[in-house]
């Protein structure tokens, strides 16, 4: 009998667990070709699901992954040029040669801390402030593959609820393709104080090509200003 679970579950892998699970029935007795065949064709949806579930959670990991790492290019250049560094709150503890929080402000300054929509700000992925931390500097909100829409408003909460005005620049990060896509989001009534708050695009390539030459070399926002482009 052993042998015969064994052949079973090697033939269709993960069965006895599903079964085990209620996932889906056992197989019918062999000589029900009608119901063999219905349950063969059930088997080969419910695996069919379970690769596109394997595929969606990979992506998710991988999405996680690139996301953190943005921030922490964002980090270390940010540091690299002498400014002070907070990083969103929702994203401290993330692994990044020890922890993405590391070495960045514990707390935001009094002027964003305490206005209105700090919440909201506390969010924002990345934001370099002077040392005096009263200014900031740069704000940045990385968007890997969620919506456009809440990077911005988030960036409309620092520049519009705060004194702490990021007018040197605020900076969508994305991969290379979603160009297009920020560009649609920026033109969106809604949106229309964007432009005033010259709002850039940073694609993914432009840091990992040239972050490492341009901490040795660089010249804080002019540097930044210099592989980013402007959408509005």
């Amino acid at each position: 009998m052993r042998q015969d679970i064994l052949a079973l579950n090697a033939e269709h892998r993960g069965l006895l667990f599903d079964v085990g699970s209620s996932r889906y029935a056992a197989p019918p007795r062999v000589d029900d070709a009608v119901a063999q065949a219905t349950w063969e064709a059930d088997l080969a949806k419910v695996r069919e699901e379970s690769a596109k579930t394997t595929k969606a959670a990979a992506a998710e990991r991988e999405g996680d992954r690139t996301h953190t790492e943005i921030q922490g290019w964002l980090r270390d250049l940010g540091r690299a040029f002498d400014y002070d560094v907070w990083i969103a709150s929702n994203d401290r503890g993330r692994p990044y040669g020890g922890k993405l929080g590391e070495g960045c402000l514990e707390r935001p300054p009094e002027a964003i801390g305490n206005a209105p929509g700090a919440d909201a700000v506390r969010l924002v992925d990345v934001l370099w402030l002077d040392c005096s931390k009263t200014h900031v500097a740069a704000a940045f909100e990385v968007e890997h593959s969620t919506s456009i829409y809440s990077g911005i408003v988030h960036m409309l909460d620092l520049a519009l609820g705060t004194e702490a005005h990021p007018l040197e620049g605020m900076f969508l990060v994305t991969p290379n393709g979603r160009k297009k896509e920020v560009r649609t989001q920026l033109a969106r009534p809604a949106f229309s104080r964007v432009a005033d708050l010259k709002t850039r695009y940073l694609p993914y390539g432009e840091p990992e090509s040239h972050r490492v030459s341009m901490a040795r070399f660089g010249s804080g926002m002019k540097a930044i200003h210099a592989i980013s482009r402007t959408l509005v």
